[in-house]
């Protein structure tokens, strides 16, 4: 049975045809356009060059396709906006390999299939989307009610029946007391092989956030990320910076050069924020705003910690670099300190995380991995400070850690770039 990700972003009907649509794009995207380029001579087929480079461009399609249906089960992914950055990538990491191990290639067969290929997958995966005829059908009772307003086709069960609809999927509230008939219906659907799900896994599915009220209904085993991906991830993040950082002293000391010059106060700026376990650490970021005095006062302290709309204390430079993110790059000290990581719940503010504690339930179980310079709640929320957007900021952190992996890492990073292009969520 596909997993509920799966079935809220296109439905069985585009992953059950798997092979057929692999099959169909690597003829379609590496092998013909070639031929057709070179004129359907048969003798490039001796060629080493002609050949590399038709390998390479299956070996990069099929990995782009694996890659881009792995981040199309997380929320908020458009199944076509995932295509292009996954296929650059896999092409990308193909072509360094050709170049790191001095294989004969043509650049024009590779940039041709290239370009084919993600045509060719769009083109596919808009069929098998239009042929999607998921539909949920709720079961009434406990708390199903919530499945409203989630970006679902949902339809209403008013007698105990079975739907009878290709690619129906049955949703209840498992844990709620149901009459007997609706229990006998959720064991027909069952043996008649029509999906049924509890309705917090479709929640997660289709909202990005884990909806947790009682600990015991979210166990804490099924909240504790994978500790093998935590040590990886470290190893990976201190890799990272060790590359980057040569590249961008040059451009860092520019940065820092022109903060000094655009507004009085240090370049960078320090705040306490609590960080990985609860700890608190110092975060290092370029100055942005103008300086003021730190009050002694908890509320005032509050209120200096907050960036609101349009902030009246960012400087002009300081816009630009919250809107590019540049502002977050000495954040790699953090990182390679221990205190951070790439990817993570934001670290907030020590006087804004003790306020937080206290108001709300289980906040300080986002603290079990480490912080980011970018996350989850980043790219779908953006920047909040309010306690009611900070609740479902929490939602967020939740199901970042209960689904901790490389995939939904890369599928920030993605989006992080995107998040750059466009500014959203700045402040």
């Amino acid at each position: 049975m596909a997993a509920p990700s799966e079935l809220v972003h296109g439905g069985r009907s585009i992953y059950r045809s798997f092979l057929v649509q692999v099959v169909t794009c690597v003829v379609l995207g590496t092998i013909l356009p070639p031929f057709i380029y070179f004129g359907a001579k048969l003798s490039i087929l001796d060629n080493p060059t002609f050949q590399n480079s038709v390998v390479a461009s299956i070996i990069a399609l099929v990995a782009g396709i694996f890659f881009a249906r792995r981040v199309n089960i997380y929320p908020g992914v458009k199944q076509l906006g995932a295509v292009l950055p996954t296929f650059i990538a896999s092409f990308g990491a193909v072509a360094l390999c050709i170049l790191a191990f001095r294989f004969e290639y043509s650049n024009q067969v590779l940039l041709l299939n290239f370009a084919v290929s993600v045509l060719v997958y769009i083109g596919v995966m808009s069929m098998a989307t239009k042929a999607d005829r998921s539909i949920f059908y709720t079961v009434p009772g406990g708390r199903i009610r919530r499945l409203k307003n989630v970006g679902l086709i949902v339809r209403d069960l008013a007698v105990p029946t079975l739907p009878m609809h290709d690619g129906a999927i049955i949703v209840a509230d498992l844990h709620a007391e149901l009459d007997d008939d609706w229990e006998r219906l959720l064991a027909t659907a069952a043996l008649e092989g029509v999906p049924v799900f509890h309705f917090k896994q479709v929640y997660e599915a289709a909202t990005g956030k884990v909806w947790v009220e009682h600990l015991s209904e979210n166990s804490f085993g099924s909240l504790l990320p994978n500790m093998s991906f935590m040590k990886l991830k470290r190893l990976f993040d201190i890799a990272l910076v060790l590359v980057l950082l040569p590249l961008l002293v040059v451009p860092l000391l520019i940065v820092a050069l022109l903060v000094r010059l655009d507004s009085p106060g240090p370049v960078l700026f320090r705040q306490e924020r609590v960080g990985f376990r609860g700890r608190p650490f110092d975060v290092c970021k370029f100055r942005t705003m103008r300086c003021e005095e730190l009050s002694m006062d908890v509320e005032e302290q509050r209120a200096q910690a907050m960036t609101g709309e349009n902030d009246p204390r960012i400087t002009k430079l300081g816009a630009f670099l919250r809107r590019t993110r540049i502002d977050e790059l000495p954040q790699m000290f953090n990182i390679l300190l221990g205190h951070m990581s790439w990817i993570g719940p934001r670290p907030e503010a020590l006087a804004l995380g003790i306020w937080y504690q206290k108001e709300i339930p289980f906040y300080d179980y986002r603290h079990i991995v480490r912080p980011g310079i970018t996350g989850w709640a980043q790219v779908n929320q953006g920047h909040v400070t309010e306690l009611e957007d900070i609740d479902h900021k929490l939602q967020y952190d939740f199901y970042y850690i209960k689904n901790f992996s490389y995939w939904l890492d890369f599928l920030i990073l993605m989006r992080t770039v995107q998040v750059v292009f466009t500014g959203h969520g700045a402040r």
